[in-house]
């Protein structure tokens, strides 16, 4: 579709901006965009903030607090931001086909207007757990084969990580790689658009675990829609599958690479076996898109990757004081932990480190009360050095945990307790199991108010 003089609907902005890489792509190509979100503006602040120039230019229109019907069956296109829970279900998507208005994502846009070259030198991720950090040590180490090759190669990085590629489109050529975050929500639109069909040259799942839920509707969708990414693939491609979904080998036609930990043998400057076993995902995925590149190009390359912000990052390590001497406190932060597994998940990986134990680790936890079940993160506070509670589920956590946590309700207060009581050669993680918004907007300001705190210390 020319998109020029056409009236296109922009279904949710996004809290964290996921609807302003296409509405700006939109406007500068000429369309009429009209942005409708449920949430209200002051809920949306951030994302409008970003998108403000043209909608003071007249560009791109609003209309937030609500959804009406009749932008969506007088338009000539919907996006739909992938984050709408049961699309096939929602009576406004439903209007718009009813209508025979197409309706559309960003990555179905992008994909869709890809040169047919592009798809040789894509690799695209999708799994439960690690895909973003898989994404992005893939990422990391094509870049520096490509620098260690004197060879000027492109590798973007895109999809669900957060960053649009449509602006990209006019640059990708045969020298651009391509390295795309898919979540489950995007395969399932890819597969019921006009992009059907479509698969990568070198396909990763790190693994399977029920989740989202909520958007499929059960299990089995939201599998079928994992599964999606190698339905396409072709004799000559690579697909790269953690131990859980092994056995979906058999859906594919591609070169089966088996993920196991052990098969990534570097030190890594990212702690956990969960790292080690995306260490192993990212390593056979770059040995499958450039094997004629020595693996200890990528291997050198993945195991010094510092890691993504908000998960498990490293913030500092710092004396208690100026004179103090042996080992530094660190300070870890790992905002991005919403789920309780995912703060077990980090504590372990800490107290894996050599000379590291639970007895060292300082958790600061909790926040939006989603109804999840916080037992697993009150039961740790007997092995670790100290639990801060904060949030809504601060007092919940803090009962369950028996006497063995401090209620400190605040990120600040929690960082000021903890700090009281750590030594040298202690770690102070924030890994909340809870998700940000009781208290902060999203789990980025949640991390970055951490790291602030942080770098504050004298």
């Amino acid at each position: 579709m020319d998109l020029s003089g056409k009236k296109v609907t922009v279904m949710g902005l996004g809290r964290f901006g996921g609807g302003v890489g296409v509405t700006r792509w939109l406007a500068a190509n000429g369309a009429d965009v009209l942005v409708t979100d449920l949430e209200p503006a002051d809920r949306l602040s951030d994302s409008i903030d970003q998108i403000r120039p043209l909608v003071d230019s007249g560009a791109v229109e609003l209309r937030l607090g609500g959804h009406n019907v009749s932008d969506f069956t007088t338009c000539d296109l919907v996006i739909a931001n992938v984050a709408v829970p049961k699309p096939w279900d929602n009576r406004f998507t439903r209007a718009a086909e009813a209508a025979n208005i197409p309706v559309t994502t960003e990555i179905s846009l992008f994909l869709a207007r890809l040169p047919a070259h592009a798809r040789e030198r894509t690799i695209a991720v999708t799994g439960s757990v690690g895909k973003s950090t898989t994404s992005a040590m893939i990422h990391h180490a094509l870049n520096r084969a490509a620098a260690a090759r004197g060879e000027c190669e492109r590798v973007l990085l895109g999809g669900n990580i957060g960053v649009s590629l449509l602006d990209e489109l006019g640059s990708i050529n045969d020298r651009t790689w391509l390295v795309l975050e898919l979540s489950s929500a995007m395969l399932h639109w890819l597969d019921r658009d006009r992009t059907r069909g479509w698969s990568p040259r070198v396909a990763v799942i790190t693994n399977i675990s029920p989740n989202h839920i909520d958007w499929h509707g059960s299990v089995e969708h939201y599998t079928a829609s994992k599964q999606l990414l190698l339905r396409s693939q072709r004799p000559a491609d690579v697909a790269v599958l953690g131990e859980s979904v092994w056995d979906w080998r058999t859906l594919t036609p591609a070169a089966c690479k088996l993920v196991r930990a052990d098969l990534f043998v570097p030190k890594m400057l990212l702690p956990g076996e969960h790292n080690r076993e995306n260490a192993a995902a990212a390593l056979l995925a770059c040995a499958g898109a450039m094997p004629d590149c020595p693996p200890a190009v990528f291997a050198d390359a993945i195991a010094a990757f510092g890691g993504l912000p908000h998960r498990l990052q490293l913030v500092a390590e710092k004396p208690r004081t100026r004179c103090e001497r042996g080992e530094p406190m660190r300070f870890y932060n790992d905002s991005k932990s919403t789920t309780p597994e995912s703060c077990i998940r980090a504590i372990e990986a800490l107290a894996a480190m050599p000379g590291f134990a639970g007895s060292r680790i300082h958790l600061i936890a909790g926040g939006y009360d989603k109804g999840s079940d916080l037992s697993p993160i009150a039961h740790a506070a007997g092995r670790l050095a100290g639990l801060y509670t904060i949030g809504k589920t601060g007092p919940k956590l803090a009962e369950a945990a028996a006497g063995k946590a401090v209620q400190a309700g605040t990120l600040d207060a929690a960082f000021a307790a903890a700090l009281e009581r750590m030594r040298p050669g202690d770690a102070l993680l924030l890994s909340p199991g809870c998700a940000s918004w009781d208290q902060f907007i999203n789990y980025e300001k949640r991390g970055e108010a951490f790291i602030r705190l942080v770098e504050e210390l004298a």
